[in-house]
């Protein structure tokens, strides 16, 4: 059987790609287990994301893996998903280093359990000289945190005169944002079929391409990530202009 993968423009893939994991729940409900039994097994689906990315040479991957929100849940699923989150870097590292992915993170890293956070910086550290894939994870991230984060910040460098009003623009504000350092996505992707962004990357994917795909996140497959990449492949990005001058 061929495989989507061989079906992709190795000189037009997209150089950043972020996802929104969903599904979790519901597929370990679906399954008569409790919601962790379905965040366990969405790790499967992590590595396998990752090593696709991995194998086509996508300069980035963003998962967003721990919204703010997310700490509103049951005390009881919020400690099982940090815990989780540890043995999850403990076990991958080496996976990480083998596949030359170079992990980093953006959001409010500080509220994460120490624990998690001491285990999380030293598998970046661990990471950090790898030259292939980075793997970007969105933990205790949400976009209007990260834009609220970023005003004030201009605002501040603003009243300190390093900043004239007058002089900032889209690639200013680019530079104060958690992602500053790598392209916006080209490509966003969510499983489960639900058709929101959950306050995720608002400001980077004012011109990415969407793809939903109905498939839970425990379910998420290699093969569909090629898919959608090839699916990708066949749209025509134009930026505000006219097919016709795309195409100049």
């Amino acid at each position: 059987m061929n495989s989507f993968k061989d079906k992709i423009n190795r000189n037009a893939l997209p150089n950043h790609v972020a996802i929104i994991m969903d599904g979790n729940g519901r597929w370990a409900k679906a399954n008569g287990k409790p919601r962790v039994f379905g965040h366990t097994n969405g790790v499967k689906s992590v590595r396998a994301v990752t090593e696709a990315a991995a194998e086509l040479q996508i300069k980035y991957l963003t998962l967003y893996a721990f919204s703010t929100e997310n700490w509103n849940r049951p005390a009881e699923e919020v400690n099982a998903l940090m815990g989780l989150l540890v043995s999850t870097i403990e076990s991958e590292t080496e996976t990480l280093n083998k596949n030359n992915v170079r992990l980093t993170t953006i959001g409010d890293t500080k509220r994460l359990p120490k624990p998690v956070y001491d285990k999380l910086l030293e598998c970046i550290a661990s990471t950090a000289n790898n030259t292939g894939t980075t793997l970007n994870l969105a933990l205790s991230y949400s976009s209007r945190w990260e834009i609220r984060e970023m005003v004030k910040n201009i605002s501040t460098d603003v009243k300190n005169g390093k900043i004239e009003p007058d002089s900032i623009t889209d690639d200013t504000i680019a530079s104060y944002m958690a992602t500053k350092n790598m392209p916006d996505p080209e490509l966003l992707i969510r499983t489960s079929g639900e058709y929101r962004i959950s306050n995720f990357l608002l400001w980077q994917i004012a011109y990415s391409e969407l793809y939903f795909t109905p498939v839970m996140w425990p379910d998420f497959t290699k093969e569909h990530f090629f898919e959608i990449i090839a699916d990708y492949q066949t749209r025509e990005r134009r930026f505000g202009l006219t097919g016709e001058q795309v195409e100049k």
